[in-house]
């Protein structure tokens, strides 16, 4: 579904990100950027209190 994504060299994704910047500003890029980091960390925190979960119920 995705795999066009793979076909994206350097410069192609150089341009994609100077589009995105100017069509949404640098403030608002760098606000998605934060919300995404902290929205990764937070399924990563809950990833790991499922495995400790799952290892509980093992034991």
């Amino acid at each position: 579904m995705f795999g066009f994504i793979f076909a994206l060299g350097p410069t192609e994704i150089a341009l994609i990100a100077i589009v995105v910047l100017v069509l949404f500003g640098p403030k608002k890029v760098t606000e998605f950027a934060r919300s995404l980091g902290r929205t990764s960390g937070e399924f990563k925190k809950g990833l790991e209190e499922g495995k400790e979960i799952k290892k509980d119920k093992e034991e």
